[in-house]
């Protein structure tokens, strides 16, 4: 029992050195484990808040002067969502990639806009999100987020 201990602590170190080593190659400050995770919660908690219509919950997301393409602050995310075609569209993340910034950490994802409304479900669009991170008193939030469209067939979030 004793040595898996040992073996799990050491791997945990050297798993968590070489984060921050590479962390600060790239410039940026580390991120921990948590931070990790949290962030990862954070593209779920967006998934979820957009998909179910929830406008505070989703501009909860968002640091107070956060933008989402055109749409700035609070007050800007709030109609954007307002201004959304509400339906059965489903996101759907992959490729999550989380680098270290000096000011928090930089996202990139992959999206996949499900209509699963249609039969047979179908793909409405697929694009790829670009975020800034920061890191508040309520958690990880988003800071700038940007969703360049890559392709479209119907109306795209």
């Amino acid at each position: 029992m004793r040595k898996k201990y040992l073996v799990s602590v050491l791997l945990s170190l050297l798993v968590g050195g070489a984060g921050w080593t590479y962390a600060q190659s790239r410039g940026g400050g580390a991120l921990t484990v948590q931070d990790y995770i949290d962030i990862q919660q954070l593209y779920a908690r967006y998934n979820w808040t957009i998909d179910a219509g929830d406008v505070d919950g989703y501009a909860a997301l968002y640091t107070p002067d956060g933008s989402f393409n055109t749409f700035n602050g609070t007050d800007g995310l709030k109609t954007f969502m307002k201004n959304r075609q509400a339906g059965t569209r489903r996101h759907w993340n992959s490729g999550l990639l989380i680098t270290p910034t000096p000011e928090g950490a930089s996202g990139k994802v992959y999206l996949l806009l499900v209509d699963v409304g249609a039969k047979p479900p179908a793909i409405s669009s697929a694009a790829r999100y670009e975020d800034q991170l920061v890191k508040t008193a309520q958690g990880w939030r988003f800071k700038n987020a940007r969703h360049p469209l890559t392709r479209r067939r119907n109306r795209s979030d």
